[in-house]
């Protein structure tokens, strides 16, 4: 089955979470349907790695039979706090406890490691924020530390060992969470520093990804008023068009974090997340929970497209963004795309 140009350009731009432990007809609806481009894993998809194996493969035969690219499978596997899979898979007590450079090599070594070895082929992380001296942030206890140069030199080296094993890692949260007391799965936090702090504390980790050739970065659902006093990062074009893609220079794929969660759920709707994404020139959309939100955005997403030239100008650059990236890690053959 071949699929327009249209169809790539929106479902290749969706990344859903699922309810269940297997292949189901809502999951197969999806990425049949609606052409997902990838997934995400949480505790609810885990039982033990033979299963989780199989999951993978299944969905991955089914984009293949409809005609599709791979699909990116993602998990969040920071250890300590964040850490989806359990034993028998080996338990990291987190980056706050990471000691030098060979701890956060060993870390995605034996992670990149399992996540091969049960089909999950992108990990949500490093965490690349970073909390001010003497400030208890909300992320204290994820980060690798409070020197941003600390933060730039562990994250870095987990990005080049996760990918050079195979495995895309996902800078997070742009342009960083670390000066927040507030949980964006709850609140709407409201960051007010100036760029210039910014890019000498927050930003140096993201330049360094950037600098080494991560194949994502999330963004946060924080309002950072200095750059954008409208709307959160995630929604921003002045953040990702402005800072992120325009000043630091970053070529690859923009993924939001999960439109599901309290900062974004709680204020905007679907209709309106999903423009503010278009129009922004974000690759991807996270939504991380089974539910009607996930067609309403392949359908609004549609819309965009089909209303404005811009906007699928837009979509053009994303799909070629997220196709660039399954062929440099999937082995996916670009040439197949009709």
């Amino acid at each position: 089955m071949n699929l327009s140009l249209e169809e790539h350009i929106t479902g290749q731009r969706l990344m859903i979470g699922f309810d269940g432990l297997s292949l189901n007809q809502e999951l197969e609806f999806m990425i049949r349907t609606c052409k997902i481009g990838g997934i995400i894993l949480f505790s609810r998809n885990i039982a033990a790695p033979d299963q989780i194996k199989e999951l993978c493969l299944s969905v991955q035969a089914v984009a293949r039979s409809a005609g599709q690219p791979p699909l990116f499978i993602a998990i969040d596997q920071e250890g300590g706090q964040v850490a989806r899979l359990k034993p028998p898979f080996t338990q990291f007590p987190g980056n706050p406890f990471l000691k030098d450079v060979e701890d956060a090599r060993y870390f995605a070594t034996v992670t990149a490691a399992e996540l091969n070895s049960i089909g999950v082929n992108m990990n949500m992380a490093p965490v690349m924020d970073v909390p001010p001296e003497g400030f208890q942030s909300v992320m204290d206890g994820r980060v690798f530390g409070k020197n941003p140069e600390w933060v730039a030199s562990l994250g870095t080296t987990i990005i080049t060992e996760l990918q050079h094993k195979g495995i895309m890692a996902v800078a997070k949260h742009f342009p960083g969470i670390g000066r927040t007391t507030l949980d964006s799965h709850i609140h709407a936090p409201v960051v007010n520093e100036s760029l210039e702090i910014l890019e000498s504390t927050d930003l140096l980790p993201f330049q360094a990804a950037i600098q080494g050739d991560v194949a994502a970065v999330m963004l946060s659902h924080i309002c950072y008023e200095s750059l954008d006093p409208e709307w959160p990062a995630s929604h921003s074009k002045q953040v990702v068009t402005g800072l992120l893609r325009g000043k630091m220079g970053f070529k690859g794929v923009v993924i939001t974090d999960d439109l599901d969660m309290g900062a974004i759920g709680g204020r905007y709707d679907i209709h309106t997340s999903i423009q503010r994404i278009v129009e922004a020139d974000i690759d991807i959309a996270l939504i991380c929970h089974q539910g009607p939100n996930i067609q309403i955005a392949f359908e609004e997403m549609q819309k965009c497209l089909a209303d404005s030239h811009d906007a699928r100008q837009k979509g053009f650059d994303s799909l070629n963004r997220i196709l660039a990236l399954k062929k440099r890690f999937l082995q996916w053959d670009p040439h197949s795309l009709t």
